[in-house]
Formats: C-alpha cells, sequence, structure tokens
C-alpha cells in the first residue's frame, strides 16, 4: 500500500530547502527506492515537503539510510530545527 509522509518546517525557506536536496537527493541521481512523488513549497509558516513511497517500508529506509544521517551531520545552510512530520497509508491514489 502506498505511504505518504508530510514535513512541515516552520520558519523554513527555499535556500534551506535547497541546500538539504543538494544533498539527500543530488542533482543527477535517480530517486530514493519505491518514492513516487516529491513536491515542495512555501506554506504559511514555513516549508511543506510532500512525498509518495511505494511503501512504509520504503520511506523508513530512504529515511534511516540518507536523511536522518545527512541531517544528523548537519547541512549547510539547511533546515535549523526538525520537521513536523504526518504520515499516512492511502485510501487513494490517482497518478
Amino acid at each position: 500500500m502506498a505511504y505518504g509522509v508530510v514535513h512541515f518546517f516552520p520558519g523554513g525557506t527555499q535556500e534551506q530547502y535547497d541546500a538539504v536536496v543538494s544533498v539527500v537527493h543530488p542533482s543527477g541521481s535517480p530517486r530514493p527506492s519505491g518514492e513516487t512523488l516529491h513536491a515542495a513549497g512555501a506554506s504559511e509558516g514555513g516549508w511543506t515537503v510532500i512525498a509518495m513511497y511505494d511503501s512504509k517500508a520504503d520511506w523508513e529506509s530512504f529515511r534511516d539510510a540518507t536523511l536522518l544521517p545527512a541531517l544528523q551531520k548537519g547541512i549547510e545552510g539547511g533546515f535549523t530545527t526538525p520537521p513536523q512530520e504526518s504520515g499516512f497509508e492511502t485510501h487513494v491514489l490517482i497518478p
């Protein structure tokens, strides 16, 4: 079952997002295994990232092997606080 994750970074900016993405989704690299959608943009009070994966296991694999280690090391110019995160098993996914 497809799995969605939503991250909201209070006070986050495009510049911070771009710094993080340059490390965890480098230009020219393949999309993380199982990721089918990645959307990000300014939202009221900060920055929101929405990603869809083929399964919760695919999300957890990317999170644990790539995203968290990079964030724990620190990314110059990246987000300064952890996101507010919510995830959900999809009922309907229309490509």
